[in-house]
């Protein structure tokens, strides 16, 4: 009799978008007009990147009825309010970061991981503030940080004194992938303009904590995206063998093509680790390929 090997169970993917709702989706994507966006969306993705709150906090209402509208295994990312993480020194925000803390705490094993986004000009000579920040920080929520000052690019001292203040503290640092974004020419003034938002930095995988985070910005060309997402194919493969729990957000120039970049990341890495299979997203059968495949 022949003793069949089954694959080891590996921590899940965590896949996501940038918002859980676009006026575009409930046609192309859910199928659906009715009902809530949010209970729609997580019943395909188990995360969403939340930038919501680094504008304004919502109300400790709207903060349950997330966690009524989604499901057991969903994880919520969302990011410090901007007047704690680009507004006077962060050790001065302390107190403001614990009310957020608290109000999202409401949220439970829903919230993910909680984002400190830093403007450009926090440099090497701040980082004295991000360690005060890190150490006042409750030890009950999981924590990621996104640096865009290029000395934290370079792989020099700056570089090793940020991982290190990281590592001790056991908080994600956050990488940013828009190679993808920013390959050939802005082919609309969407893209065009979206350039001008997102940060143009070197992307340094390392994972610094056990959530390693990557926020994949693509751009209208299908295979400038696919020559991207490969290597993060394998990268995320080897972190699940390491015990490490990867979240993976997809940003397009418009987000209403956004869940069709996620799924081209699942098809690809299923064909890539069929016995690891992720779930796959299921679109409306009318709507079968992204509005923008003509642009492949």
């Amino acid at each position: 009799m022949t003793n069949i090997q089954t694959p080891e169970i590996l921590p899940t993917v965590m896949i996501g978008l940038p918002q859980w709702q676009h006026g575009r989706w409930p046609a192309t994507w859910f199928g659906h007009t009715s009902g809530s966006s949010l209970s729609r969306y997580a019943r395909q993705l188990n995360s969403v990147e939340g930038n919501t709150t680094f504008y304004h906090l919502p109300a400790a209402e709207t903060v349950a009825g997330w966690y009524k509208a989604t499901p057991d295994h969903f994880r919520f990312t969302f990011k410090f309010h901007q007047g704690i993480s680009h507004q006077g020194r962060l050790s001065h925000n302390i107190s403001e970061a614990a009310q957020q803390l608290s109000l999202l705490s409401a949220l439970e094993h829903k919230l993910g991981i909680v984002m400190l986004q830093l403007p450009a000009s926090f440099g090497p000579s701040a980082l004295p503030e991000l360690d005060r920040f890190l150490a006042a920080l409750p030890s009950a929520f999981h924590y990621a940080v996104e640096v865009r000052h290029l000395a934290f690019f370079a792989k020099g001292e700056a570089e090793k004194a940020l991982n290190r203040c990281l590592i001790k503290y056991r908080a994600n640092r956050v990488i940013m992938d828009t190679r993808a974004l920013f390959s050939g020419n802005a082919d609309c003034e969407l893209t065009a303009e979206v350039r001008t938002k997102k940060p143009k930095v070197p992307v340094n995988v390392i994972a610094t904590s056990d959530q390693p985070v990557i926020r994949f910005v693509g751009n209208n060309n299908h295979s400038d995206n696919m020559r991207c997402l490969m290597p993060w194919i394998t990268k995320c493969h080897e972190w699940r063998l390491a015990g490490k729990t990867c979240y993976l957000f997809f940003h397009r120039p418009d987000n209403q093509d956004a869940p069709w970049l996620a799924q081209q990341f699942i098809q690809q890495y299923n064909a890539r680790f069929a016995a690891y299979a992720l779930p796959e997203l299921t679109f409306n059968p009318t709507q079968t390929e992204s509005p923008q495949s003509s642009l492949f």
